[in-house]
């Protein structure tokens, strides 16, 4: 349906256009009307001062409508004690089977709906689905973690093994990982287990939160017993939302691209497991990563972060004003990556958050 002044503003640029030769075909066309519409509006004088009359119009009532008669008893029977609970899916076959057809389920809705007496019927209450935050901000290391497991190729075909890996998402060190042959629940508890003790979880007052995606293994019964007696918080992956995980993701793409990854299968789960050790270590304390600032895991795991970006940032002063004219702008940013954030929901959050991380820095 076309507003009114929409209607007026096409007629005046159809005609606009035509005078000045263009075709009146070509010209309702561009404006995505038909020729016979704007004859129509044109012909009926009103069209172009009173807009579309068919919302005002006034229909006569269908042959089959319910009489009032037949409107009161449909909403005396729903409203009888035994159907006082039911909905109209129900409250049909019911009287079907006793031999009675008043009128169909959407009739009895509709009859109900403009009595408001629609609602939930019964006294169980409506169910309410209530899904957790799934917005985490992280404002230093131990204080979100995300985990994942991917495939390992073997030199037979199609045996694989398991690489469980779980990763800080403030300071992205690998901080728990094992290799396994089978994927199962057992694996996944101890994998856990270690990177609590190596991590001293249990000495801290704030634990933190774990978040994954909705496997199967990942949320089996052992799994979320460990979590609950290490008093870490499960968080999970959004339904149909494919990056969810991306910091684990990223990490996995990141070892399977390495020069030392095995793409043709390894021999045995000894190699695996040696491959993965050195891969971690690297990843840890040599890899420069660039989502924080090109300082490597271990380091902003260990809060060295800070001072090796400002020994940068003095470093490029130094070489700007020993040669300004190469200099056009100013020096590259190395202001250390403040808080994390995992699926960012809510931008207050994030924003609050940020302030106040702003504010510690000023005031330290």
């Amino acid at each position: 349906m076309i507003a009114l002044e929409d209607r007026q503003a096409m007629v005046r640029d159809i005609g606009i256009a035509h005078r000045a030769g263009a075709r009146l075909s070509k010209a309702c066309e561009m404006c995505g009307i038909d020729r016979r519409t704007l004859h129509r509006w044109k012909a009926d004088g009103q069209a172009l001062e009173s807009g579309d009359r068919r919302p005002m119009a006034i229909r006569p009532t269908p042959a089959h409508a319910l009489t009032p008669e037949e409107r009161a008893r449909v909403l005396s029977v729903a409203n009888e004690p035994r159907f006082a609970d039911r909905p109209p899916a129900r409250i049909v076959p019911a009287l079907a089977d006793e031999g009675i057809y008043m009128a169909s389920e959407s009739t009895f809705g509709r009859v109900l709906s403009a009595e408001g007496q629609n609602a939930h019927r019964g006294r169980a209450k409506e169910p309410k689905q209530q899904r957790p935050a799934t917005t985490h901000v992280a404002n230093g290391p131990g204080e979100l973690w995300c985990w994942d497991m991917t495939y390992l190729p073997t030199k037979v075909m199609g045996r694989w093994f398991f690489l469980y890996l779980i990763l800080d998402i403030y300071s992205r060190k690998i901080v728990g990982w094992e290799v396994h042959e089978t994927d199962d629940a057992d694996h996944a508890t101890r994998v856990v287990q270690r990177a609590a003790l190596a991590e001293g979880i249990a000495a801290r007052q704030t634990k933190p939160v774990l978040h994954g995606d909705n496997g199967a293994t990942l949320k089996a019964t052992t799994v979320l017993a460990m979590l609950h007696w290490l008093g870490i918080k499960p968080s999970y992956s959004r339904p149909r939302v494919s990056n969810d995980n991306a910091f684990a993701e990223s990490a996995f793409r990141t070892a399977k691209y390495r020069p030392e990854f095995v793409r043709h299968g390894f021999k045995d789960l000894d190699q695996a497991r040696r491959w993965a050790n050195a891969f971690v270590h690297w990843y840890n304390v040599e890899h420069l990563h660039s989502a924080i600032r090109y300082v490597s895991p271990s380091q902003r795991h260990a809060g060295q972060d800070h001072e090796i970006l400002a020994a940068r940032h003095q470093l490029y002063l130094t070489a700007k004003a020993a040669n300004p004219r190469r200099w056009t702008r100013n020096t590259r940013n190395w202001t250390p990556i403040g808080a994390v954030t995992l699926n960012p929901e809510n931008p207050e959050l994030i924003k609050t958050e940020s302030s106040n991380q702003h504010k510690t820095a000023i005031a330290a």
